[in-house]
C-alpha cells in the first residue's frame, strides 16, 4: 500500500504560544508576590496564588500536549480494500485499494469465470480492534 498520508502536526503553534505565555505570567505574578511579602502579605498572597494557579494550568496544559503527542504517534495507517465484482456471474473479489478507485468503477480486471470487466462495488478500511487482536492471540 503505497500511499501517502498526510503528516498532522502533533502540537499547534498556537498552543505553545499560549502556554509559554501562561508561563511568563506565572512567573512575573510569583515574583511580584516575592517583592510584596516585606510590605503587603495580602498583595502578595494574591500574586503568589495567581501565579501558582496558573503555572498549574500551563503545566497541565504542556502535560496533555505530551500525551496528546504520543497517542497521534502511536496510531497505525489500516490497511482500505477494494472489493471487485463482476456483474455478470457476481463473482466477488477483495483487493488492496489502488489510487483512483471509486465505487462503480469499471476495472481493467477480468472475472476468472467467465472474463468480463470487473466492477468495483465497495471501498472499506479494516478495522483491527486491539482488544479483537488480544482476544485472538488468547484462544
Amino acid at each position: 500500500m503505497n500511499q501517502t498520508v498526510p503528516t498532522r502536526k502533533p502540537f499547534s503553534p498556537m498552543l505553545v504560544a499560549v502556554t509559554m505565555i501562561a508561563l511568563l505570567l506565572a512567573l512575573v505574578s510569583i515574583f511580584f508576590g516575592v517583592n510584596q511579602l516585606t510590605t503587603s502579605t495580602e498583595q502578595a498572597s494574591f500574586y503568589l496564588g495567581m501565579g501558582f494557579v496558573i503555572l498549574a494550568v500551563a503545566v497541565y496544559m504542556l502535560f496533555q500536549t505530551r500525551q496528546r503527542m504520543l497517542r497521534i504517534m502511536s496510531l497505525e495507517t489500516q490497511p482500505i480494500s477494494s472489493t471487485l465484482q463482476c456483474q455478470k456471474c457476481g463473482f466477488k473479489n477483495v483487493r488492496e485499494f489502488k489510487r483512483g478507485d471509486f465505487v462503480f468503477k469499471q476495472t481493467d480486471e477480468q472475472c476468472p469465470k467467465d472474463q468480463e470487466k470487473m466492477t468495483i462495488s465497495a471501498i472499506y478500511r479494516e478495522v483491527k480492534d486491539k482488544e479483537k487482536a488480544k482476544e485472538e492471540s488468547f484462544s
